[in-house]
């Protein structure tokens, strides 16, 4: 019997995340906010792949599920992250997608979340940042921006 007989490893919950980006006159990333639940932080699109489903097939469901965004198309794969859930310590795998929105796209607007996953019918307020980010997003989610473009890094001021 070896030293991890008897344990069991929980599988990572595969995910996919986007940075859709539209070059209005700067480059801008789309992010959305929880309204009514400020504490969930400044998010991309993000979430579970299906089963079965493409990793491309999903990250276009997740932009449109979660922003009504229809139009976005995908550029390439950028990166791929195991990191736990930030409350549940859940393990993930999530795999981050350069997405290009037209520059005709609204700058800002409120989605009813669709689909059938836990924030089904949460309304999010959805909006163009300009890059460099200012400030991280919610679970370190800007961290992969700087591979699309080195100038995208987010600047951040000082240390935690």
């Amino acid at each position: 019997m070896t030293e991890n007989a008897g344990m069991t490893r929980t599988r990572p919950r595969i995910r996919v995340a986007a940075y859709v980006i539209r070059n209005h006159a700067v480059p801008e990333v789309l992010v959305f906010d929880h309204i009514g639940m400020p504490e969930a932080g400044t998010q991309v699109p993000a979430g579970g792949v299906k089963s079965g489903e493409e990793l491309e097939e999903a990250v276009l469901r997740e932009v449109a599920e979660e922003t009504g965004l229809l139009t976005a198309t995908v550029v390439r794969q950028i990166a791929v992250e195991g990191k736990p859930h930030p409350d549940t310590g859940q393990p993930r795998r999530t795999t981050f997608f350069f997405l290009q929105a037209s520059a005709e796209t609204r700058d800002a607007w409120n989605h009813q979340v669709k689909g059938d996953g836990e924030d089904a019918g949460l309304v999010f307020a959805c909006r163009f940042l300009p890059l460099p980010l200012e400030q991280p997003l919610a679970d370190d989610q800007d961290a992969w921006l700087g591979h699309i473009d080195p100038r995208w890094t987010t600047v951040t001021v000082g240390s935690q």
